[in-house]
């Protein structure tokens, strides 16, 4: 009986094995199948460059930004869901009030989300935001930031400095629109980027 019992868990597990590979390898196939996510750049690599058009508080702009004709300036790049909605209004009201302070002379700062001009131009207005938004409706942008999982989702709430030299010189990954040791730290980032 005991002979028996060995005898069938032996069997078993045999059996498990292939099942348990089976699961893997199929589990392996759909990760290869999903794109892969996307990875933003480190603090020291240079800043993936791109052209793309822009709204503001007056309209849409006529000209696109290009990213490389900004070098010699700090740039914020600062990826946010969507307009209009509570923790983006917090997070670009804070940039608004605190401009001069947070950002001053000398640095461009770019909002970026996945809205059209137009609701860009209209938030931008109602908001009397003293910076341009980026539209970045195919997500181009935000993917070579490491900054959309997949293609149709919401940005994450990212925000890099660019130093003038357009490397990365920091960067602060789903940012805490509502922690004011965020805006801080990020100010502290900024101001050091201006004196390299």
């Amino acid at each position: 009986m005991r002979a028996h019992l060995v005898r069938s868990i032996a069997v078993l597990a045999i059996v498990a094995t292939p099942l348990a590979a089976q699961t893997s390898a199929g589990q392996g196939m759909a990760a290869a199948d999903a794109p892969p996510a996307p990875v933003a750049p480190a603090v020291g690599d240079w800043a993936p460059d791109f052209t793309a058009p822009v709204a503001g508080a007056k309209g849409i702009a006529p000209e696109p930004v290009k990213l490389s004709s900004l070098r010699g300036k700090v740039v914020v790049l600062a990826f946010y869901p969507a307009d209009r909605t509570g923790g983006c209004t917090a997070e670009l009201t804070k940039f608004r009030d605190e401009n001069a302070t947070l950002f001053g002379d000398g640095v461009v700062v770019l909002p970026i989300s996945k809205d059209g001009l137009d609701s860009h131009a209209g938030w931008a207005k109602d908001l009397n935001m003293p910076f341009v938004l980026v539209s970045d409706t195919a997500g181009t942008v935000a993917r070579a930031y490491g900054s959309q999982r997949a293609p149709g989702k919401y940005f994450n709430r990212n925000v890099f400095v660019i130093g003038k030299d357009g490397k990365i010189a920091y960067s602060v990954i789903n940012l805490n629109a509502l922690s004011q040791d965020a805006y801080t730290s990020l100010g502290q980032a900024i101001a050091a980027a201006k004196k390299s």
